[in-house]
């Protein structure tokens, strides 16, 4: 892995404040009386808990942007008034410093203009992690992210600005928490008129959160494999 700089998360300090942001979102948030929920709640901050009490590497990559990074300060300034305003402002500080990524090796033109995402703690860094993975993912407005699943990873969706729906189920608000188990599958559409930003967190064996094997079908209707 190319790196700019090797230090340690002490000393940069508002990466660790967003991971103490991370903390409370996963620790204070409502389980809504799942005890599923609960349950990943607790993993995701036991884990957190774990990494940062090690004093990790911080591995910067070099900064990357994506079109759909053009709705980031709108989906930042909508999130500081919001339910999870603490996580929105920590992302600000460091927001100069993200790489986005697409994670396929073939994005449709649409979707390459309407999403991307970025990794802040996992194998892939900053904060260097091997069986978490803590991030965001950006959605422009009126983004349908096509149907897709996880296999051997569970994942949790947070929203921290704009409404969503899975699965055209319901739509979620600031605040709100999904749960993924391995292999459900879901697809993810977002409001009309304001991006939407989701935090989100993967817990699985260290080999798959290693090597994801993201794909695309690039076929309407088809599944998706690994996807965000």
């Amino acid at each position: 892995m190319d790196t700019q700089t090797a230090a340690r998360l002490t000393d940069q300090p508002d990466w660790l404040y967003l991971l103490q942001e991370f903390d409370v979102l996963y620790r204070h948030g409502s389980s809504g009386g799942s005890k599923l929920i609960r349950a990943h709640r607790k993993r995701v901050r036991d884990m957190l808990s774990k990494v940062v009490d090690s004093a990790p590497e911080l591995r910067m990559r070099p900064p990357e942007t994506k079109p759909v990074v053009a709705h980031l300060g709108r989906a930042l300034d909508r999130g500081e008034r919001g339910a999870v305003a603490g996580l929105a402002r920590a992302l600000g500080r460091v927001a100069a410093g993200l790489t986005w990524e697409y994670g396929y090796e073939k994005v449709p033109p649409t979707l390459a203009r309407k999403y991307a995402y970025c990794e802040v703690l996992g194998p892939r860094g900053p904060v260097v992690s091997e069986r978490l993975i803590l991030g965001f993912v950006l959605f422009a407005p009126k983004t349908t992210y096509p149907q897709h699943s996880h296999a051997d990873i569970e994942e949790s969706y947070v929203s921290v600005s704009g409404a969503w729906s899975e699965n055209d189920a319901a739509v979620h608000a600031p605040g709100s928490l999904i749960l993924n188990g391995s292999g459900h599958e879901h697809r993810i559409t977002t409001d009309e008129t304001e991006p939407c930003l989701l935090a989100y967190a993967w817990i699985g064996p260290e080999e798959k959160l290693n090597a994801p094997g993201m794909k695309l079908t690039g076929t309407r209707g088809k599944r998706v494999e690994r996807g965000i």
